[in-house]
């Protein structure tokens, strides 16, 4: 698995504001499931804003995070993104009581 956590320095918005904006995003992270997508957390907080997205691989991630997504995110939010990226060897799931390696 891959991660990429997306950071935009922007204020803090309201819950509502926040939850109506990701229910109109969420269609495009929908469809991204095609291109390796597995799982995306919307973040809101002091910071700013952003998301954590777990993708089936590192290709497929920065396949996404082009220079054309970076100027409609700073466009969408009046800040560039910050995208920083991990490989995830070891997954803890404690809903479902497992510890993951990858192979």
């Amino acid at each position: 698995m891959f991660i990429a956590i997306v950071q935009i320095p922007m204020t803090k918005r309201p819950r509502e504001t926040a939850v109506e904006s990701a229910r109109k995003t969420a269609p495009t992270y929908t469809a991204l499931a095609a291109k390796g997508l597995l799982r995306k957390y919307y973040l809101n907080g002091e910071a700013g804003g952003g998301g954590v997205y777990l993708w089936e691989s590192e290709a497929a991630a920065r396949a996404w995070y082009t220079p054309e997504w970076e100027k409609r995110m700073a466009a969408s939010f009046g800040a560039a993104p910050t995208v920083t990226y991990y490989d995830s060897h070891v997954t803890v799931d404690n809903e479902a009581g497992q510890v993951k390696v990858e192979d």
